[in-house]
C-alpha cells in the first residue's frame, strides 16, 4: 500500500500547487459574493468532489486519455469554461433580485442540490486538476506495490482535503466581505454583479488558456 513518506511528499507538493489561486478558488470566490456563504460552502463541498472523480477517472485510466487526446482534453476544458460563464450570467442577470432580507438564507434560491452539481462539474472540468493529477499522481505511486489504482485514489484524498480546507477558507472570507456590502441592496446588487462578472471572466480565461493551464 501507500507509504506514509509518500502520502506526505505528495501532500506538501499538493500544497504547493493548491496555494496558488486556480479556477476553484476563483470560483468559489465567485459563488460567494454572488450568492453568499452556504453557497460558497456548498460548491467547496461539490468541487470536492468533482475534483476527486478526477482522482479516480485517472486512478483508472481515464484521465490519461483525457489528458494526452488534444480534442478530448479541449472538449472537456472548454464545456467547463462555458459553464463558467453560463452561470456567471445567470448571477449577473439576477444581481438586482437580491435583498438584504434575502441573507437569512443565502443560495436557497437556487437549491442545494443544484449548487453542490455545479460544483462537481466545474471541480471535474478543472483544466488544472486533470494535469496535475494525470501528469503528478502517477509519479509517487509504488508498482511493485501493486494495487496502483488503489494508491492512486488513498494519494488523491491528500490534495482533495487541503482543497476543502483552503477553499473554504477563501469562501467564508469572500462571504464575511459580501456581508458588509449586504447591509445595502445597492451594494448588494453590485457585489453580486461583481460575482457574476467574475466567474465570466473565469470561463473565458479558462478557454483562453492552452494546456499549460
Amino acid at each position: 500500500m501507500v507509504s506514509a513518506e509518500s502520502i506526505l511528499a505528495f501532500a506538501a507538493l499538493s500544497l504547493l500547487v493548491i496555494v496558488i489561486p486556480g479556477p476553484s478558488v476563483l470560483f468559489v470566490v465567485g459563488r460567494a459574493l454572488a450568492h453568499g456563504r452556504r453557497t460558497a460552502l456548498e460548491t467547496v463541498f461539490g468541487n470536492g468532489v468533482g475534483s476527486y472523480a478526477l482522482v479516480i477517472a485517472v486512478a483508472w485510466g481515464l484521465g490519461v486519455l483525457v489528458e494526452t487526446s488534444a480534442v478530448v482534453f479541449m472538449g472537456v476544458k472548454l464545456a467547463g469554461a462555458a459553464y463558467l460563464v453560463y452561470l456567471g450570467v445567470q448571477a449577473f442577470r439576477h444581481r438586482k433580485e437580491l435583498r438584504a432580507a434575502d441573507m437569512k438564507a443565502p443560495g436557497a434560491e437556487r437549491g442545494d442540490l443544484r449548487t453542490i452539481l455545479d460544483g462537481i462539474f466545474v471541480g471535474a472540468t478543472n483544466p488544472k486538476g486533470i494535469v496535475f493529477f494525470a501528469a503528478v499522481l502517477p509519479q509517487f505511486v509504488n508498482h511493485s506495490a501493486g494495487h496502483v489504482p488503489v494508491q492512486m485514489m488513498v494519494l488523491g484524498l491528500a490534495p482533495v482535503s487541503i482543497g476543502l480546507i483552503t477553499d473554504t477558507m477563501w469562501g467564508l472570507g469572500a462571504s464575511a466581505a459580501r456581508s458588509w456590502f449586504a447591509r445595502s441592496d445597492r451594494r448588494l446588487s453590485m457585489v453580486s454583479g461583481a460575482g457574476g462578472l467574475a466567474m465570466i471572466g473565469l470561463g473565458v480565461t479558462v478557454a483562453a488558456t492552452g494546456r499549460a493551464e
